[in-house]
């Protein structure tokens, strides 16, 4: 065989690669076609829709971000909530709170850090409890399912003192005995919700012993504490709550602008007289602020039925509003937890839901004691 002929033989023919496949329309794919036939129909018939929804979602979103959260007294109530809390933390405030917490915990077969994060709450903020505890309850070795308990358990109180001395003057206009209101409302709910969702829906829990726990009191220095926290605080209130809170109401301002938020207003309305809660001050609280709902029922308490004074304030004794359960909860605890988003707002929206229960039960069968 010829040199020429050998080499020829040897040559390696290129395997030529198979066709590919046509790539076929996914679901989000059509959707998106959808909306882009849909947006260049709006352009060509009616582009005054588009700057219309465009106007309701920042007229709906400006003054919350604005008024309530950077000129506002929320925004630094936040921040001094964050200072609060972690000046605690650093004195031992939590360790002392596991001591206190342990022996019913170990009861419940569950760690005692899912009560902490209710503390911080009521003492501070939900933002700054949920900041704070999250990572807590990591440290501690808490479960998931214990972690949806804390986010469950935290907004069956209330996030704001001021909410708290509203609702007390509310209460004394219609002579109802605030003192056993506080105690099955705000603290009793602490102990026992827990206890209810361990043993229900969230079992995976286990009790924790003392020694096993570590030390959640930091070394850091008092000063690098304070001016570290009011950093913290700040980061908190501009990179989480405010993009939270703006997602929330920008789909408020969409539905308002479509012509569908005044039917949930109205079956909100309905639903909540029908629960013995006052419809003015319970939209408030769901939708705006829990403070702002019961300064306004200081202000009509005397006019109103002492059982609808006491179930709304039970409801604003909670996690509410809206854009808490369903932005700023989800993204803080998300960031500071092993919860998703979507684990932490469905724990909220259980918390909150039990909360409205709370406040038929207490008015329903504790008015004549109350009174």
């Amino acid at each position: 065989m010829s040199e020429a002929k050998r080499m020829e033989e040897e040559v390696v023919v290129p395997q030529q690669e198979p066709p590919k496949e046509k790539r076929k329309w996914s679901r989000i794919e059509g959707v998106g076609l959808g909306l882009v036939i849909l947006s260049l129909l709006v352009m060509l018939f009616s582009p005054e829709t588009l700057s219309g929804i465009f106007n309701s979602v920042v007229d709906q979103v400006y003054p919350v971000v604005v008024d309530t959260f950077l000129t506002g007294t929320v925004g630094v109530s936040i921040i001094v909530s964050v200072i609060i809390g972690r000046t605690l933390e650093r004195l031992g405030f939590t360790d002392a709170l596991s001591r206190v917490f342990i022996p019913v915990t170990t009861l419940y077969k569950i760690n005692p850090a899912v009560i902490i994060p209710s503390i911080y709450n009521i003492l501070g903020d939900i933002n700054a409890a949920g900041k704070i505890a999250g990572p807590i309850l990591m440290r501690s070795g808490a479960t998931k399912d214990e972690q949806k308990i804390a986010v469950a358990t935290m907004v069956q109180s209330q996030q704001s003192f001021a909410t708290f001395m509203l609702g007390m003057v509310a209460m004394t206009a219609v002579g109802v005995n605030a003192f056993l209101v506080v105690v099955l409302a705000v603290f009793l709910p602490v102990v026992v919700v827990p206890f209810i969702l361990s043993k229900t829906l969230f079992r995976n829990t286990r009790s924790v012993k003392l020694e096993e726990l570590p030390k959640f009191t930091p070394k850091t220095g008092f000063l690098p504490t304070i001016f570290n926290s009011a950093r913290e605080g700040a980061e908190l209130v501009f990179l989480l709550i405010i993009p939270a809170v703006a997602v929330v109401f920008a789909c408020i301002g969409i539905l308002d602008y479509v012509g569908v938020w005044s039917f949930v207003e109205s079956g909100l309305s309905t639903s909540l007289l029908a629960l013995n809660i006052d419809p003015e001050t319970g939209l408030l609280s769901i939708l705006a602020s829990p403070t702002l709902g019961m300064a306004q029922l200081a202000e009509t308490a005397s006019t109103l039925d002492p059982r609808l004074v006491i179930g709304s304030f039970v409801l604003a004794s909670s996690g509410l509003p809206l854009s808490s359960v369903f932005g700023q909860i989800p993204v803080i605890w998300a960031d500071n937890s092993d919860l998703t988003e979507r684990e932490a707002m469905g724990a909220a929206v259980l918390g909150v839901s039990m909360r409205v229960v709370t406040a038929f039960l207490v008015v329903y069968f504790l008015t004549p004691i109350l009174v």
